[in-house]
């Protein structure tokens, strides 16, 4: 028997569309920073999760500067309180003037608030928003619900999954 998924609901995201959304953030994004032209200068990826997408935004908008920000929040599925492990050079970043701050989602906001108090002029950007989140962010794709649990590609194993009504 397969145990249920440790949330209500679950909202599981492929390679494919990460890269569909992640784009679809880099073109929202397009022609907004300060810079001229519109232009960003550079792009900082929370890490773990906001790499893939942050790799994707940067080649997108043709943005050669990218650095990470590491802050721990969650442990396995439990959110934890915030901890900047590592972070950019300070005379890089400035207060973030410029700069597109790339995560894969905004759940509580408790990760980005931490990280816009380093840089408050940072633009804020996540593939997802959760409610409770929505307002520590700038720019996001796709919202969904509270309750929901998003399985990312980079956690996830391909196995076999019992039927729905039963193995008959």
């Amino acid at each position: 028997m397969i145990n249920p998924l440790p949330h209500e609901k679950g909202f599981h995201v492929s390679w494919d569309q990460i890269h569909r959304d992640a784009r679809a953030l880099a073109w929202r994004l397009d022609k907004r920073g300060p810079g001229e032209d519109g232009a960003w200068r550079a792009v900082v990826a929370i890490t773990r999760g906001g790499m893939a997408p942050a790799m994707i935004v940067a080649r997108e908008l043709d943005i050669r500067m990218v650095d990470t920000i590491s802050v721990k929040s969650y442990n396995h599925q439990n959110q934890t309180a915030p901890v900047v492990l590592n972070r950019p050079d300070d005379a890089m970043m400035g207060d973030g003037d410029g700069v597109l701050v790339v995560d894969d989602l905004v759940d509580t906001g408790k990760t980005l608030e931490v990280v816009r108090a380093l840089y408050p002029r940072a633009h804020f950007a996540t593939v997802y928003a959760k409610p409770k989140g929505e307002p520590m962010v700038d720019t996001f794709i796709t919202g969904v619900s509270q309750d929901t649990w998003i399985f990312f590609p980079w956690d996830m194993a391909l196995q076999y999954v019992e039927p729905y009504r039963g193995a008959d």
